[in-house]
């Protein structure tokens, strides 16, 4: 349970965010693709195609395969990891297939109560565990058994959510910057932001809260589902970047709206993520690996180093 500190913590952070003019789970926007080859997955769920680019395993036998998916502002025609991340090339030859689908921006990769009049009809839970599984098991021999699934700010709030309600289905996870604690105060609020920055109405997501389906999608409810598996926690504190000084109140360069823009959006992060991790850590049989860093902005170049040490000590040992 949340003590008054903490709760006051979440709230000036929601308002910090708001006077910024940031969004709470807003990954930057992505802009140019690169990397690997796109395949067109028919949806019958969503009654359309969605391109999906695929690092294939190659070679013989079942193969695993992992789910990467993209941030808040996710492009229709490409996805953030291939613009800003060497993730792709990275996983070559790694002898697991990886799935990257392109599109879902402001959806939390969900099944959608109701159409949208801006986002459309998002069916994403339905295409990530039962229709993209059947087209990478029959073009890219998935053995659909040993499955995995990450995402980083908006998507690791939504890799949690779906490794927990499909437990059967994956055996590892990852969550980069995410915000697992959907149903604490302020982080409710947060994530409806997100939604309408997006133009997306949230009550036609999980219905309108806290009645629909709020709590049944709430990765801290459920943690305890994830018993026996692999799982993997990442952020930063927000408290400046060994990347990017620009972001550092301290340095001869910094940049007051880039701070504004990624500063906040970690601290929230890392507030929600260190939830998580005491939660899950409870588990019993969880394989669990944290990454939580005194410093850290909401930005690609983590989410890059992250993604690789999550493969070497979370998806790999799940996998093989």
């Amino acid at each position: 349970m949340l003590t008054r500190a903490r709760k006051r913590l979440v709230a000036g952070l929601v308002a910090l965010v708001a006077v910024s003019g940031a969004t709470l789970v807003a990954a930057p926007p992505a802009s140019a693709a690169n990397g690997c080859n796109v395949e067109y997955v028919r949806s019958n769920a969503m009654n359309r195609t969605v391109p999906v680019c695929i690092v294939s395993a190659g070679g013989g036998g079942p193969k695993p395969t992992l789910y990467l998916l993209d941030g808040l502002r996710a492009p229709n025609n490409n996805s953030g990891w291939l613009i800003n991340t060497d993730v792709a090339r990275y996983m070559a030859g790694k002898g697991t297939n990886v799935a990257i689908p392109f599109g879902g921006g402001g959806s939390f990769y969900t099944d959608w109560q109701s159409f949208d009049p801006k986002l459309g009809n998002n069916k994403w839970e339905t295409f990530l565990t039962r229709e993209l599984p059947r087209y990478m098991a029959a073009r890219h021999g998935s053995d659909n058994r040993r499955n995995g699934i990450a995402g980083l700010s908006m998507s690791g709030t939504s890799a949690l959510n779906l490794a927990s309600r499909h437990p059967g289905f994956y055996q590892a996870v990852a969550s980069y910057s995410g915000y697992p604690t959907v149903t604490l105060p302020g982080f409710t609020q947060g994530i409806q932001a997100s939604v309408i920055e997006m133009g997306g109405n949230p009550s036609n997501m999980w219905g309108f809260y806290p009645a629909g389906s709020w709590f049944q999608n709430d990765p801290f409810l459920s943690a305890g589902n994830l018993a026996g598996k692999h799982v993997y926690i990442s952020s930063g504190s927000g408290v400046g970047s060994k990347y990017d000084s620009s972001v550092n109140p301290t340095s001869s360069n910094f940049d007051p709206v880039k701070f504004a823009q990624m500063i906040p959006l970690e601290v929230a992060a890392s507030t929600s993520s260190q939830l998580y991790v005491g939660r899950v850590a409870l588990v019993p049989g969880v394989k669990l690996t944290t990454r939580i860093t005194p410093d850290g902005a909401h930005w690609w170049d983590y989410w890059q180093s992250t993604f690789k040490e999550s493969w070497a000590k979370t998806f790999r040992p799940a996998f093989f």
